[in-house]
C-alpha cells in the first residue's frame, strides 16, 4: 500500500510541477523524470522481449522456413502496387520513430508502405565465414549470437538497436574501419526485391552494378530482403591502450600513423579540446592480466568516454582488458555522451548502481514521444552532422567545423559576441544522436561580422569530445569512393549541438560546411540534415552508376530518387 501512496504522491507533485511551469518548459527542461520515470522501464521490457524472441526464433531454426514466404509476400505487395497504377512511389511501411535517425521522413504518409518484417539471423556459416541475416536484425542481435560461439563481424557499430538494412543502405563504421572500411565493405550479397516485384542476388560477380550500388542508395534501388556478411574468428578481449596527447598537430600525427598500422586492430581518438586528446589502440587477445580487466560495459561501470577523460586528468598512458562484447557496445550505456543531456545525473555513482541496469532508453521511444512542441524546437535550434573527409585534411576539418558550425552566423547588425548553447561533437556514432538538449550558456563572436581575427575570438562553445574514427574507403563503383584509383584513407567526424542564439541560421552554417567537404572530395552522411541542392548534392557523390541502374531497372516510377528522400524539404 505505501509504495502505492508514494507513486500517487509523485505523480500528483509531478502534474503540480507541470501546472506550475507549463508543459513546454517541464517537456524541455526537466524531460528526466518522464525519462526515468516511463521510457526507462519501458526500454527494459522491449529489450527483454526482443531478446527473448531472437534467442527461441534463432534456436527453433525458423526464421529460414519463413524468410521465402516473407519474400514473397513481400513480392506480392509491390505487385498489387502494379496493378494497381503505380500511383505513387513506394517505401518500407517501417514506422519512421522507429528509426535510429535524426528525423522521420515525410514520404511515410504519401508513398505506399510496402510491410517488411524482416527481422532474424537466417544462417552462420562458419566454413565459409559468413552471417546471413534480414535487413532489421539489429547489431546488438549479431553481437549476442555470434560472439557467444566464438565468431564476430569484422566491422560492428557500437549502439545496440542500429540496423542490418540501415548500414546497408545508409552507412556504417567503426574503430576496426581502418583496416575493414565501411560496413558495406564486409558484405558480399545482397538480396532485394526489385520495382517489378522480381527478386535478386547481386554479389561483386554477380549482377555486380546492383551490387556496388546499393550502399548509399538509402532503399532507391529496390527492397533488400537478406544480407550476407563476413565473419572473422573473435578473441575474448581487447587489450587496448590509453595514450594522452597535447596539441593538435600532435594529435592529428598520432592519430594518422596509429591509424596506417596494420597490426591494430582497432583506432579511436577522443578529443577533449581542440589541443587535447586520448588516442586508443586495442588489439583482440584471449589472455588478460586480472589486475587490468575492465568490465567497462557493466551497468554500474561509469560512461565510457568519462572513464577515458581521466587519463587525460592525469596525464598518464594505461592498459586495460575489456570483454570483447563490452568493447563493442562501449558507447551505447550513455549513447556516445548524449545521455548526460537527457539525464544530467546519470552518471552519478548512486543512480549507475540503482538503475544503470535499465540505462539507455531506447532512442526509437525518445522520438515517439518527444512530441510536436519539442520536435520543432530539435528542428529549428539542432544541428548534427556527421562528415567523412580525406585522413590529410583533418587538421584543416577540425578547424574548419569549429569555426563554421561552433560559431553563429545570425546576422544581427551588431555583429558583435552572440551567445550559444553547448555543443557536443562526435564521429561515426551520430544520427541516434539527435533528442537531446543542451542549455549551458557561452559568449561567442562571428569573426566575419565583428572583424576581428578567429584567433581574437574568445574560445568556442563546449563542443567537447569529439570521436575520431579512421576508415578505409577502397577505389569501387558506387556513390562514394577516393577521388584517385587507389584506396585513401579517410576519417569520419561528426558535429552535433542546440545552439542557444535567438537568430541562429543552420543553414547558414551547415552549407559552408557542406561546401568545405565537397572542396576536399568528402562526403556526408546522409542520415543528418542536407542543405545541399540537387546540383551540389550530386557534386558530392558519384551519381553515374546509380542513374543509370535507375533507368535500367524502372526505378523511375517506384521510388524517389535518393536526394529527395534525404534533403532537408523531405523530412520533419
Amino acid at each position: 500500500m505505501e509504495p502505492a501512496v508514494s507513486l500517487a504522491v509523485c505523480a500528483l507533485l509531478f502534474l503540480l510541477w507541470v501546472r506550475v511551469k507549463g508543459l513546454e518548459f517541464v517537456l524541455i527542461h526537466q524531460r528526466w523524470v518522464f525519462v526515468c520515470l516511463f521510457l526507462l522501464p519501458l526500454s527494459l521490457i522491449f529489450d527483454i522481449y526482443y531478446y527473448v524472441r531472437a534467442w527461441v526464433v534463432f534456436k527453433l531454426s525458423s526464421a529460414p522456413r519463413l524468410h521465402g514466404q516473407r519474400v514473397r509476400d513481400i513480392q506480392k505487395q509491390v505487385r498489387e502496387w502494379k496493378e494497381q497504377g503505380s500511383k505513387t512511389f513506394m517505401c518500407t511501411g517501417r514506422p519512421g520513430w522507429l528509426t535510429v535517425s535524426l528525423r522521420v521522413g515525410k514520404y511515410k504518409k504519401t508513398h505506399k508502405n510496402i510491410m517488411i518484417n524482416l527481422m532474424d539471423i537466417l544462417e552462420v556459416d562458419t566454413k565459409k565465414q559468413i552471417v546471413r541475416v534480414e535487413p532489421l536484425v539489429t547489431m546488438g542481435q549479431v553481437t549476442a549470437l555470434l560472439t557467444s560461439i566464438g565468431w564476430t563481424l569484422p566491422v560492428l557499430p557500437e549502439l545496440d538497436d542500429l540496423t542490418v538494412g540501415g548500414l546497408i543502405m545508409g552507412t556504417g563504421i567503426e574503430s576496426s574501419s581502418h583496416k575493414y572500411g565501411l560496413f558495406q565493405h564486409i558484405c558480399t550479397a545482397y538480396e532485394l526485391v526489385l520495382a517489378d516485384g522480381s527478386f535478386v542476388r547481386c554479389t561483386p560477380m554477380e549482377n555486380s552494378d546492383l551490387f556496388y550500388a546499393v550502399p548509399w542508395s538509402c532503399g532507391t534501388l529496390g527492397f533488400l530482403v537478406a544480407a550476407e556478411i563476413r565473419i572473422i574468428p573473435a578473441k575474448k578481449y581487447i587489450k587496448l591502450r590509453f595514450e594522452p596527447v597535447h596539441g593538435l598537430e600532435a594529435i592529428c600525427d598520432k592519430f594518422t600513423r596509429e591509424s596506417q598500422r596494420p597490426e591494430n586492430h582497432f583506432v579511436e581518438g577522443l578529443l577533449y579540446s581542440l589541443e587535447e586528446a586520448v588516442i586508443m589502440t586495442g588489439v583482440m587477445t584471449d589472455e588478460a592480466e586480472p589486475s587490468k580487466l575492465n568490465s567497462i560495459g557493466n551497468y554500474y561501470k561509469p560512461w565510457f568516454f568519462k572513464h577515458v577523460e581521466n587519463y587525460l586528468k592525469t596525464n598518464r598512458e594505461g592498459l586495460e582488458y575489456i570483454p570483447l562484447r563490452h568493447y563493442y557496445h562501449r558507447h551505447t550505456r550513455s549513447i556516445f555522451w548524449e545521455l548526460q543531456d537527457i539525464i544530467p545525473f546519470g552518471n552519478n555513482p548512486i543512480f549507475r548502481y540503482l538503475f544503470g541496469w535499465m540505462v539507455p532508453p531506447k532512442i526509437s521511444l525518445l522520438k515517439l514521444t518527444q512530441g510536436e512542441t519539442l520536435r520543432k524546437l530539435y528542428e529549428q535550434h539542432h544541428v548534427v552532422q556527421d562528415m567523412l573527409v580525406p585522413m590529410k585534411c583533418l587538421p584543416q576539418a577540425l578547424h574548419t567545423f569549429h569555426n563554421d558550425i561552433h560559431v553563429s552566423r545570425a546576422g544581427n547588425s551588431a555583429g558583435a559576441c552572440r551567445e550559444q548553447g553547448r555543443m557536443a561533437v562526435w564521429a561515426a556514432g551520430g544520427p541516434q544522436s539527435a533528442l537531446l538538449w543542451s542549455g549551458a550558456g557561452w559568449t561567442g563572436c562571428e569573426p566575419s561580422t565583428c572583424g576581428r581575427k578567429s584567433t581574437d575570438c574568445p574560445p568556442g562553445p563546449q563542443v567537447y569530445p569529439i570521436w575520431l574514427c579512421p576508415f578505409i574507403l577502397p577505389s569501387q563503383p558506387g556513390l562514394v569512393h577516393p577521388k584517385g584509383d587507389e584506396a585513401e584513407l579517410y576519417v569520419d567526424i561528426g558535429a552535433y549541438g542546440e545552439p542557444r542564439v535567438k537568430h541562429f541560421e543552420a543553414r547558414s552554417c551547415m552549407r559552408q560546411l557542406e561546401k568545405f567537404v565537397r572542396s576536399v572530395h568528402g562526403f556526408q552522411m546522409l542520415y543528418a540534415d542536407c542543405y545541399m541542392d540537387r546540383e551540389e548534392f550530386w557534386e558530392m557523390f558519384d551519381g553515374s552508376l546509380y542513374h543509370r541502374l535507375r533507368k535500367q531497372l524502372g526505378c523511375q516510377d517506384a521510388f524517389p530518387e535518393v536526394y529527395d528522400k534525404i534533403c532537408k524539404a523531405a523530412r520533419h
